[in-house]
């Protein structure tokens, strides 16, 4: 085909595009069912982790649940269970490739194939570049992105298999707006959100198009990893409402979930306005949070 039928082809495809968008407009969206799915969550001993448990639980989903945290993640369990899931916890570090692959084979063989991935596990440090420590960078890529793939890694291949599944990376608005004094912990969830569009794209390649992934890029949260902070515009959310997105991105097979969603008309205002009005925009935005500023590290 030459160029100019490929032109005419990709402005056809446009058009149709736009005109499906605007017919779901009005048409009710499908929802898949997850009753019966074997969900791992990882990082499920509080917060989000917690929360997105339960919400599965509701729907009749049996659990694998991890955390490094043995008393958080059995808590979840037994909340899950009183809701009538079946929950299996495993205590591991997702910031060590070894003890995710040995967990990984005790889930594959002890309870089956995991169908639905959820990469929650993520840590934090807010502090200006050079009083990061150097352990501390290394922990937020370790669990925040690395993590991510060797869970993925694990589980992927039985997917692939069967053509069947579905994989979940919990990101951040950092991982598309950058903050000072999160340096690496943006430069960390950059890479998740990259990792996640890379992977689907190579999942669509190779023609696997019953794995279906979805990506959460939430801004802060109420859930105390983050100290005091304050936005002008906007809010700090709360961990139903950003689990209520998620779950309804997951039903519905969304690639991109913003909380809030008006995250995606920011994404555009950063490539048609000019760096004068976007940083005017920044300090009417007014993030604020404890951070350590000024001790550099010693490594």
């Amino acid at each position: 085909m030459n160029l100019f039928l490929e032109l005419l082809l990709f402005l056809a495809t446009l058009l149709y595009s736009y005109l499906e968008a605007f017919v779901k407009l009005f048409v009710p969206v499908r929802r898949k069912s997850l009753s019966g799915e074997l969900v791992l969550i990882t990082g499920a001993g509080h917060g989000v982790g917690r929360a997105t448990a339960l919400e599965f639980a509701k729907r009749q989903s049996r659990l694998v649940l991890w955390d490094i945290n043995k008393h958080g993640v059995e808590e979840t369990a037994a909340e899950c269970q009183k809701l009538g899931a079946t929950v299996q916890t495993f205590v591991v570090d997702c910031s060590k490739r070894e003890e995710i692959y040995s967990a990984a084979d005790k889930v594959k063989k002890e309870i089956g194939d995991v169908t639905i991935l959820v990469n929650n596990a993520g840590v934090i440090t807010a502090a200006d570049f050079l009083s990061t420590q150097d352990h501390q960078i290394e922990r937020m890529f370790e669990v925040n992105i690395l993590g991510h793939m060797w869970t993925t890694r694990a589980f992927l291949p039985v997917m692939m298999n069967n053509n069947y599944g579905h994989i979940v990376t919990v990101a951040s608005a950092a991982g598309h707006f950058v903050i000072p004094f999160m340096v690496a912990y943006c430069s960390s969830k950059f890479a998740a959100v990259g990792f996640h569009k890379a992977l689907t794209e190579e999942l669509s390649a190779l023609g696997k198009d019953g794995i279906k992934t979805t990506c959460l890029c939430p801004v802060f949260i109420n859930t105390g990893f983050v100290k005091n902070p304050t936005v002008r515009l906007g809010k700090i959310l709360e961990i139903e409402e950003v689990v209520e997105a998620l779950m309804e991105g997951i039903v519905t097979n969304q690639k991109m979930v913003f909380v809030p969603s008006n995250q995606s008309v920011g994404l555009l205002l950063e490539r048609v306005f000019p760096e004068r009005a976007l940083n005017l925009l920044r300090k009417m935005t007014d993030v604020k949070f404890d951070a350590v500023i000024g001790q550099r590290s010693t490594q």
